[in-house]
């Protein structure tokens, strides 16, 4: 399946709600730190639910260790600043899509780290700066999966 990846995430509900994604699509969620919240914070278990013990969510210290985790996996970093849209990439099982902390996304030291195989956008209107991060997430998730026949489903 695929990975969906928050490097230094800020606010609980979002990881709390990528949670119940990564619980009811078979992805893993990544959380590269510094972290912003302690993952014992009552907003990121209310959100979450009871899909905790269905989620498979793995801590990273920093970028570094996560990537040296997904050796050879293609990372998708999303930013409202590239040109290739999410339904351009041909998405394979193993595919990280990482998203950036609130409310500034990835810093431009991420965007142009050699491991980062593409800058990729979610549409939106002009004028618009972003979406939710957990709301991207399931966006570029379902898309990754539609792109399967959503397997396992």
């Amino acid at each position: 399946m695929f990975r969906i990846a928050f490097h230094e995430p800020r606010i609980p509900p979002n990881t709390g709600n990528a949670i119940r994604l990564v619980a009811a699509t078979g992805a893993q969620l990544h959380l590269i730190g510094p972290l912003g919240f302690d993952l014992s914070d009552a907003k990121l278990r209310r959100a979450g639910l009871d899909y905790h013990d269905l989620a498979s969510v793995t801590v990273h210290e920093g970028l570094p260790d996560f990537l040296d985790a997904v050796p050879g996996a293609r990372v998708f970093a999303f930013t409202a600043a590239a040109t290739t849209r999410h339904t351009d990439i041909a998405y394979v099982p193993g595919d990280v899509l990482l998203f950036g902390p609130e409310p500034t996304g990835l810093d431009p030291d991420v965007l142009a780290h050699p491991r980062v195989t593409d800058r990729v956008r979610l549409p939106m209107l002009a004028g618009r700066r972003s979406l939710n991060l957990s709301n991207a997430a399931a966006i570029a998730a379902y898309e990754a999966w539609r792109q399967h026949d959503f397997a396992g489903s």
